[in-house]
């Protein structure tokens, strides 16, 4: 069974909820790492044989628009991360509606027309959002991949599995993270600090638990997670464990986790054709 590789485009100062030095205004005066490290990205999945589905921040794409099509010539998917890195919840449908667009604006601009998918930074579309599917819907995109079954960023009653979502604009399949049990609760073993902190063989068999039931699986990575000298800054305690625990050594682990198990773009697993956009 194909499962789905996943990379949120983003620079190592794209935190939510954090104002100060990370605030929009200081973010072209920071240093850019996410030319260097989605290459080194590239290079990875390159290595391993495999294609994932890249979810691009518009504001990365409009000042990096070589690096979107480098993502695009390599055979993988692109897909949005929105344009300026701000949870759903905290927009209206309108601000959202506009965000949307921008950011396809700048992959368009960057090269890439069709763009099908979508990922909502820290996984806001949740019951703070009820509207959002249907923007998404309206603007004809086909899936998402924002609505996690954990505590905190979204609900344990999510469903775990690929699942279509009706809105009054038509039908968004929605594709969720992998998680897992742990301590009483979904964990995320798939994505963050949760990925970054497992076995890559227990990951592993994770996966294969769920594909022997029929479900493909959806892991997430950030680029920043593989950098080799990441800028180390001070943030609030719980931003700083997910920010920067146990980085060392996760490419090695990311590579036996890939190389263990099948992956395809997120559109192909979902059996969506380029007229479905």
């Amino acid at each position: 069974m194909r499962n789905c590789l996943t990379v949120d485009v983003e620079e190592w100062f794209h935190v939510c909820g954090i104002s100060g030095p990370f605030a929009f205004e200081h973010w072209d005066t920071l240093p850019s790492r996410v030319v260097e490290t989605t290459r080194d990205l590239l290079d990875l999945f390159d290595a391993c044989g495999t294609r994932a589905t890249f979810f691009v921040l518009g504001w990365v794409a409009a000042r990096h628009p070589t690096l979107v099509r480098d993502i695009a010539r390599a055979g993988h998917e692109i897909a949005s991360h929105g344009h300026l890195h701000r949870r759903v919840y905290e927009l209206t449908p309108e601000s959202f509606g506009a965000d949307l667009a921008e950011s396809r604006a700048a992959l368009a601009a960057a090269g890439v027309a069709d763009v099908r998918g979508f990922r909502a930074p820290e996984w806001s579309i949740n019951g703070r959002a009820p509207w959002a599917l249907d923007v998404l819907a309206r603007a004809r995109f086909a899936f998402d991949s924002s609505m996690a079954p954990m505590r905190i960023v979204g609900d344990p009653a999510y469903p775990q599995r690929p699942h279509v979502r009706a809105t009054a604009h038509g039908e968004v399949i929605e594709f969720p993270p992998l998680v897992d049990r742990r301590f009483g609760q979904n964990m995320p073993l798939g994505v963050g600090w949760g990925l970054r902190m497992s076995d890559p063989a227990r990951v592993l068999a994770a996966i294969a638990e769920r594909n022997r039931r029929g479900i493909p699986i959806a892991l997430v990575v950030h680029p920043w997670e593989i950098d080799r000298d990441p800028p180390r800054v001070t943030l609030p305690l719980a931003r700083q464990f997910a920010h920067y625990f146990r980085l060392g050594g996760f490419q090695t682990r990311l590579e036996q986790i890939i190389r263990g198990a099948t992956f395809a773009p997120m559109g192909e697993v979902l059996g969506l054709s380029a007229v479905d956009a």
